[in-house]
């Protein structure tokens, strides 16, 4: 699993006109789903996503301290399968990403993980294989990339 994460002070998903989520402080978090993703990269992306620390304290001491879950800040997920691009020419290949119908099932027992794990009205998401519009604020901007495959501190 891969995923590009920013910290925002507010982001926001819309379809066909619509906002289907929208956060306040927290992660927006672009999730790439590899064929080959197991439950360990799960895992391993979720504890990433609650405990690294990206924010200061609340009295500013110390710069990079404090975790989404410390902060009890929110989370909006969205799915996307063009983080396992390969560029091929001038035309992008896809074969590294999961295939859609079993991508779906993985990407929502992902999302039922981190809601288990955390608080769940705070994980919000956007909706599965829909051209989504996203809307952020970056906060920072601080922005930090996690892959299961080559990970660090797992």
């Amino acid at each position: 699993m891969r995923a590009v994460v920013q910290r925002v002070k507010r982001a926001s998903v819309e379809v066909d006109g619509k906002v289907v989520s929208s956060i306040g402080p927290g992660l927006l978090c672009l999730i790439g789903i590899r064929e080959g993703d197991t439950p360990a990269d799960q895992e391993f992306l979720c504890r990433k996503l609650l405990n690294f620390r990206i924010w200061p304290t609340d009295d500013g001491v110390k710069a990079w301290d404090q975790s989404v879950s410390q902060k009890q800040y929110e989370l909006l997920l969205v799915s996307q399968f063009t983080l396992y691009a390969l560029a091929k020419g001038n035309k992008p290949d896809y074969h590294l990403a999961m295939p859609p119908t079993k991508a779906k099932d993985f990407y929502l027992e992902f999302l039922e993980r981190l809601r288990g794990e955390y608080v769940a009205d705070q994980v919000k998401d956007g909706i599965f294989g829909a051209m989504m519009d996203v809307s952020l604020v970056n906060d920072g901007p601080v922005t930090i990339q996690f892959d299961s495959e080559k990970p660090t501190g797992r």
